[in-house]
Formats: C-alpha cells, sequence, structure tokens
C-alpha cells in the first residue's frame, strides 16, 4: 500500500468582504439586500445615523421586512443620548465581521459615512482612553472661544486635523485637541499608527453614484415619503427627550427644520425646502467625499447599473 502522502485539502478562503459605499437616496440598501440574498450573505450598517434606534424614519433604515429578509447588523443598536465616535463603530463592526466569518458567510458593508469605511481598510489608531476631565475642558473651551477660535487654537497644535475636519463639525474638533491634552500627540500622529480591520484583497469596494440631478430628485421624493410614514412624529418623540442639541443624533437631516415645525416656528414646506436643501448640500458632500477618498473603487449609478471602472 502507498502511503505517500495525498494532495492537502484546500484551506478555506473567507468570502471577501463587499462595501458598498455613496450618498443618501442612491440606492445602496437596495443593492445591498439584492447582494445578501445572492450570496447568502450578512449586511453590515456603515452609516453614523442609522445606529441609533429613535431614527428609523428619518435615516431611511432598512424595513422590518428588508431585516427579515437577511442577516442585519449594527442598525439601530445605539440610543439617541449616546454618542458613537468612528473608533467605537470600529469596534463593534470588527465583532460583527469576525462573527460573519466564523459563519463562513459574507459580509455586505453598506453605508454613507465615508470615516467608516477608510477606518475598515485604512486603520484607526489605538488611541488610549481619554479621562473626562479632558473632554470635558474641550467642551467648554468650545463654548469659551466658538468655532473660528478654537479652530485657530487646534491648528496650531494638530494642522492635519484641523484641515481636515469640515466647518460645523463639533464633535470632531472637539475630539481632535482632547486627545492631544490626554496625550500630549496630536490626534493626526495616532491615525499614521492605523492598521485595518480589512487587510488588502480581504474586500471589494463600490460606490453608487448617481447623477447629481437625479439623486437629488430621489432626496425630495424621499423626504416627502418620510413625513407620509411618520418622521414628525419620530421628530417630536426624540426632542420631547429634551436631549443636548450637539448630540449626533439631533443633528440627523431633517430633525432641526422639522422640530422648528412642531414649535409652530415654520409651516411644514417651509420646513420641508429646508430639509430638501441641507440632504442635497450632504449629497453633495458625500459625493466630493468618495471622490476623493475612494478613486479607485468601481462606480456605479445605481443599484440596478453595472459597475464601471472609476475614472
Amino acid at each position: 500500500m502507498d502511503d505517500a502522502p495525498g494532495p492537502r485539502p484546500a484551506e478555506h478562503v473567507p468570502p471577501p468582504a463587499w462595501l458598498i459605499a455613496g450618498p443618501t437616496a442612491s440606492g445602496k440598501s437596495a443593492l445591498a439586500l439584492r447582494l445578501a440574498r445572492a450570496l447568502g450573505g450578512e449586511i453590515v450598517n456603515a452609516d453614523s445615523m442609522q445606529i441609533y434606534a429613535d431614527l428609523r424614519i428619518l435615516t431611511a433604515r432598512p424595513s422590518l421586512e428588508d431585516e427579515t429578509a437577511a442577516p442585519h447588523h449594527l442598525f439601530g443598536v445605539a440610543d439617541a443620548a449616546d454618542a458613537w465616535s468612528v473608533g467605537r463603530w470600529l469596534r463593534a463592526a470588527g465583532a460583527v465581521l469576525a462573527g460573519i466569518r466564523a459563519r463562513g458567510r459574507a459580509a455586505i458593508i453598506v453605508g454613507g459615512t465615508g470615516l467608516y469605511f477608510r477606518a475598515l481598510t485604512i486603520g484607526l489608531s489605538d488611541i488610549p482612553a481619554i479621562p473626562p476631565e479632558a473632554r470635558a475642558g474641550a467642551q467648554n473651551l468650545y463654548d469659551d472661544l466658538g468655532e473660528a477660535a478654537f479652530r485657530a487654537r487646534l491648528e496650531r497644535i494638530d494642522p492635519a486635523a484641523a484641515a481636515r475636519i469640515g466647518a460645523g463639525d463639533r464633535q470632531r474638533l472637539t475630539r481632535a485637541l482632547e486627545v492631544f491634552e490626554a496625550t500630549g500627540r496630536a490626534l493626526s500622529d495616532w491615525r499614521g499608527r492605523a492598521r485595518p480591520i480589512l487587510a488588502p484583497g480581504a474586500w471589494r469596494g463600490l460606490v453608487i453614484e448617481p447623477p447629481r440631478q437625479a439623486l437629488y430628485a430621489r432626496c425630495d421624493a424621499r423626504l416627502r415619503d418620510m413625513i407620509e410614514a411618520g418622521a414628525l412624529q419620530e421628530v417630536a418623540r426624540l426632542t420631547a427627550r429634551g436631549l443636548d442639541p450637539a448630540a449626533p443624533a439631533m443633528r440627523a437631516l431633517g430633525v432641526a427644520p422639522f422640530a422648528a415645525h412642531l414649535r409652530g416656528e415654520t409651516s411644514l414646506e417651509a420646513a420641508l425646502e429646508t430639509a430638501r436643501g441641507d440632504t442635497r448640500r450632504y449629497a453633495k458632500r458625500q459625493l466630493t467625499w468618495f471622490r476623493r477618498q475612494t478613486p479607485d473603487w468601481p462606480r456605479s449609478e445605481g443599484p440596478e447599473a453595472p459597475p464601471r471602472a472609476p475614472s
């Protein structure tokens, strides 16, 4: 009997993760669900507002029917009073992805928060825990100085962060300062030590990038649908909690104008017009971010359109 060793069995290679990104109302969720059904995969949320349980309608979270059609993770898992950072999401996503890999299934990661995709594929530094007093000090300083003077101070210690963080982003501005105050090292220096959860070759990315006017029309139509689905009642429940206006959930698209309407300060049509403008500007920023930060990802004009190579 020939006792020479036979061929080794092929090692199990986990299926690649699929990353589906793009602006609001572009059809990402529809494509993710179709892909999950085709692959027997599981969907992971990468949208910073769809995390919040209080905002199912305004953030266009997948319907209950869709959530039963394929496993969904990290949707509606946080209370509106609880501010999630990119790092917290990344830790939660890492645990979810490990479970999906252990089950031998494909992960479909879908959303419009570019920093989440960047953290997954490029990494996020393991910054030490920030003491509450450092966090409170940064918040108080922002209140005392205002954004312009606060940003000028941040520019002296972390010019890269000051240039990277957009106007009005109080959470990220104060985060950059509190990290420096607590660690003595700029946030940008910590970011340079990042290690990705998804290694090169372990994922495939796609950006849905509809023509701009078609995207704006979809944004407008969806806002009307949200009103009919109960968005005003959702905002009423949220504002009745008396949360800090700076909380991330309170800055979700539509909350401020619809809350103003509920207080009798503006008409519903005026509130809708404000929400339309805010949503279009946000979609434009998302399009710009993905064009600059993911230039090598394939593009598609919509969930039904075939992908094309990046230009």
